[in-house]
């Protein structure tokens, strides 16, 4: 057996490994039907709210993506900017940690106030989100460029914007497509939560953060955990766009996508 077929099948022995133990506590243990649904009853649960779910996906989507090219655009000019300058960096690097650290539910009320209810804030709060990673891989990337590559430059008397956009830049584009990689898996939560609180029925239909929020209320168990898989899904989509991107883009030039990854 090659590695590329077991790559496929041990995800797949982990899965059934997962889903017979989630049987196996409903059955053997005794815990409740309202309390742990069935992997059988959640795709019941998808297949009949599958319009419901699909329209609510579709908007989630939308904002989802947004707030990621938000994030995405900014975080690369963010990072050139912190990377061109020392002082910059040090200057402005900790308020972007305080940011980060700044609890997102926290921030949620304001972003409200200032850009109401519906898709702007839900935006806001996925590009705080998805942001920091990428600035910080970014950076990392930039100022970890090759120093021989550096003196290099210095050898033949580069100018800054040359060493930017010839070297510093294309050095960092494994560490860009790292941030983005984690910004990918994040958006699609950070959408999620925003539309939960922040978000409206815009447009005739809620995102699935609003529709959680109506499985929730009403205690439709098996619904609640088919916006779950839906959301899974929706982040799955993104990682892989974001990875073949990343293939396409680098595998003739850079050693970190080799012809055997993934």
């Amino acid at each position: 057996m090659n590695g590329r077929m077991l790559r496929w099948l041990l995800p797949v022995f982990g899965g059934a490994l997962l889903v017979a133990f989630w049987y196996a506590l409903r059955h053997v243990f005794g815990q409740p039907a309202w309390l742990l649904p069935m992997p059988h009853e959640i795709l019941d649960a998808l297949g009949r709210e599958r319009a419901l779910i699909g329209a609510a996906a579709w908007q989630t989507t939308q904002s989802a993506l947004l707030g990621f090219l938000s994030a995405a655009a900014g975080g690369l000019l963010c990072a050139l900017l912190l990377a061109s300058s020392r002082p910059v960096r040090l200057a402005f690097y900790p308020y972007l940690l305080i940011l980060q650290m700044t609890p997102v539910i926290v921030l949620a009320p304001f972003i409200v106030l200032w850009a109401d209810r519906g898709v702007a804030s839900i935006v806001i709060v996925t590009f705080i989100v998805s942001f920091f990673p990428v600035v910080v891989n970014t950076t990392h990337g930039m100022v970890s460029t090759d120093r021989g590559l550096v003196e290099l430059f210095d050898v033949c008397n580069a100018n800054r914007v040359q060493r930017i956009f010839l070297l510093h830049l294309p050095f960092a584009m494994p560490f860009y497509f790292a941030g983005l990689r984690i910004a990918a898996t994040l958006a699609p939560i950070g959408t999620i939560f925003a539309e939960y609180v922040t978000g409206s029925i815009a447009g005739g239909t809620g995102g699935l953060g609003f529709l959680a929020s109506v499985f929730n209320q009403r205690q439709m168990r098996p619904e609640l955990l088919a916006v779950a898989v839906t959301s899974c899904v929706l982040g799955f989509v993104f990682l892989a766009v974001i990875s073949i991107v990343n293939r396409l883009l680098l595998r003739r030039w850079h050693a970190s996508v080799s012809p055997t990854e993934t």
